[in-house]
């Protein structure tokens, strides 16, 4: 195989990852997988930033739509309650 062969089973391959991660992360029920299957999203859609040579843009979406993101998401859930707050 060679390397464009290489490149565009890459480009497939991380467009199927961002598809099924994206449609996990709107089909879970749990809020907490919804928000881990978002940043398998963003994992993935750093892998693409990479493999399209922009390794500066990669690191910011691995830093900031991984983790800060999903450590965000995963404080306000824990702060929430599943009961409803009648005033």
């Amino acid at each position: 195989m060679n390397f464009e062969g290489l490149f565009w089973a890459l480009q497939v391959m991380a467009g199927l990852g961002l598809l099924i991660a994206a449609i996990a992360a709107v089909r879970f029920k749990n809020l907490v997988s919804a928000v881990i299957a978002m940043a398998v999203f963003s994992l993935i859609l750093s892998l693409e930033f990479y493999i399209l040579q922009a390794p500066d843009v990669a690191i910011a979406e691995a830093g900031v739509g991984a983790c800060l993101t999903t450590a965000m998401y995963l404080l306000a859930i824990k702060k929430t309650t599943d009961e409803e707050v009648i005033e």
